[in-house]
């Protein structure tokens, strides 16, 4: 393909994209402004489960044949259980399956040029046939020759290449994407809770990343660095001789999908413990490493079956001797240490990371904490400290609402609320949803990728276990949370009381000083500020009060104008010196304030 017609294709999807936002920016305006203002509210809200099937069936076919982040922006919006209806998240949950594979002979030409040598040179064996594809590159399976393998230990490998031109799709996408949040701005329901072009920033930096795979072979390093010593979990290992910013190789480490319940059970693994396993070890990502897997979906999760099963480490000994790992102390050491665990969890595909800065850690802290003691205005705090609720938002209604839900459905897991009459669910959105609407609510920058990570661990673990309890996973982990909180907390009052203690020594001597200089006549007050600023009140008094005058001898003079024309003039004319000193009095005398 000729520059030109690159090109051409180019704008050609930049216009689509566009257009495709254009219309459902118009439909959402119609309906859910427009409607509504001329008391057609029942007509926008009874169409509005349809309409967003619809949207999601329109978007699935663009992202489908567009690809590129089209498919990204799609898997975004499928994991969003908790803000999106299902009409939508269902819809496009199946989205990263139908990313069409590209031609071998294609993929051959990028990963050529990226080596420096034919395919056969760099490899024993390369197998021509996908092992999957995705929206950014597609992974192969190969062998190693037989010097690279002696040199890392390693033989079967899978090789990821990029798909053909996909810098030049992810700058377009990345335009339209930019173009389509200047548009939301606009939408004041939008622009009041979130900053659009900032998410779509913090998108593109993520997408750009993604697209680097020496920087995803580094993200691979420092999880495998972190989890080095954690018997639960596995990564591939880079070779790093046959890796580039296009191709990236790594050991061969595909075992059974986590989200495949029967090959798990047939494996003799059991795929509820599978759940609170994957969930401690999310749990570990945010809070004792900061680094998270933001892309953790059934294709980048496998479960290894071991061979030798025994006590799980993480209570007893690993808990006893890692002061790192500590976090696990207090989540598996619950309800797991005399439990046997054959199997570990294997990561794969590091483009997408989280790192959690230490302020949103602490805010992310106090939340588990809240949540785990049911605790209404520590939840509301932790919200304002993270920054998705705004520091000026009256909370107090939120409290109320928060307590009521805490009293009815706290502590209950996936499958004892699928048990609750759904009117009760409807009753309690109906008293409360006006109220949360009309908060302050915004997505903070750095939340984009975490919340995915939130997302898609809730989904995966209710998946696997119907009766997964969120609180139970929580609640072992805030225990210890707030146990570190406690110690921080003792060491804070004792520093204080250090300080205290000290100004308190010091105290006497001063106070004898400043009764020494009394006495000695060497203490003196400055009061020329106070009577300056006094004396200013005092003018503005003086010229509000000559500006009543004016008002009531001007309107005076002019119902006295026509039954008594001499008087009524008299006033009118008069009444310019007052008006004269409130405009000009004290023009010129301004001084130093």
């Amino acid at each position: 393909m000729t520059d030109a017609a690159a090109q051409g294709v180019h704008r050609a999807r930049y216009r689509r994209i566009l257009s495709f936002a254009a219309r459902e920016f118009l439909k959402v305006w119609w309906y859910e402004l427009v409607l509504p203002r001329l008391g057609m509210t029942s007509v926008a809200e009874r169409t509005r489960g349809p309409r967003m099937q619809r949207f999601a069936r329109r978007f699935h076919v663009l992202a489908v044949e567009l690809g590129g982040l089209m498919i990204k922006v799609g898997q975004f919006m499928s994991s969003r259980l908790d803000v999106l209806p299902p009409e939508i998240t269902a819809e496009l949950e199946g989205l990263q399956d139908e990313v069409p594979a590209v031609p071998f002979a294609d993929l051959r030409v990028v990963a050529e040029a990226e080596l420096g040598m034919p395919l056969a040179r760099a490899y024993a064996w390369f197998d021509e046939t996908p092992v999957a594809a995705a929206s950014l590159g597609q992974a192969h399976r190969a062998r190693l020759s037989e010097q690279d393998a002696a040199d890392t230990g390693l033989d079967t490998v899978v090789v990821k290449v990029q798909r053909p031109g996909i810098d030049e799709i992810v700058a377009v996408d990345l335009a339209a994407l930019r173009r389509v949040a200047r548009w939301a701005m606009r939408v004041r329901l939008v622009s009041d809770r979130v900053d659009a072009p900032a998410l779509v920033e913090e998108f593109a930096q993520t997408s750009l990343e993604e697209i680097d795979y020496l920087h995803e072979a580094a993200s691979a390093e420092r999880f495998r660095e972190n989890f080095a010593a954690d018997p639960r979990v596995d990564t591939p290992e880079i070779v790093w001789e046959r890796s580039t910013r296009r191709v990236l190789t790594l050991s061969d480490v595909t075992a059974i999908k986590i989200n495949d319940i029967d090959a798990l059970r047939a494996a003799g693994i059991d795929p509820s413990q599978v759940a609170d396993v994957f969930a401690e070890v999310m749990f570990d990502q945010v809070f004792t490493h900061s680094f998270v897997h933001a892309d953790p979906h059934p294709g980048n999760i496998f479960v290894t079956p071991v061979s030798e099963a025994g006590p799980s480490t993480g209570s007893g000994t690993q808990g006893a001797d890692s002061g790192a790992q500590g976090a696990r102390a207090g989540t598996q050491g619950a309800d797991s240490g005399t439990r046997e665990r054959n199997f570990r969890l294997t990561f794969i595909d590091f483009g997408m990371m989280a790192e959690v800065p230490d302020n949103l850690r602490n805010g992310l802290r106090t939340l588990l904490i809240a949540v785990a003691g049911r605790d209404s205005r520590g939840l509301v705090a932790a919200a304002k400290e993270i920054g998705v609720l705004l520091p000026s938002a009256d909370t107090n209604e939120l409290e109320r609402a928060l307590s009521a839900l805490f009293a009815r459905f706290g502590g209950m897991g996936f499958a004892e609320l699928s048990t609750v009459d759904p009117r009760e669910f409807k009753d309690f959105a109906d008293e409360f949803g006006d109220m949360v609407r009309s908060l302050p609510l915004q997505l903070p920058e750095n939340m984009l990728l975490l919340i995915r990570a939130v997302s898609l661990t809730s989904g995966m673990c209710s998946g696997l276990n119907p009766a997964f309890n969120v609180w139970d996973a929580a609640e072992p982990y805030a225990a210890r949370l707030l146990r570190d909180e406690s110690g921080n907390l003792i060491q804070d009052v004792a520093k204080q009381a250090m300080e205290t203690a000290a100004l308190t020594m010091r105290l006497p001597k001063r106070i004898d000083n400043i009764i020494t200089r009394i006495d000695d006549g060497n203490v003196s007050f400055d009061t020329s500020r106070l009577e300056r600023r006094l004396d200013r009140l005092e003018g503005i008094a003086r010229r509000i009060a000559s500006g009543v005058l004016f008002a009531a001898m001007l309107v005076g003079g002019a119902l006295l104008v026509t039954p008594l024309p001499p008087l009524g003039i008299t006033l009118i004319c008069v009444s310019a010196l007052p008006l004269l000193h409130a405009v000009f009095a004290g023009v010129g005398r301004r001084g130093p304030r």
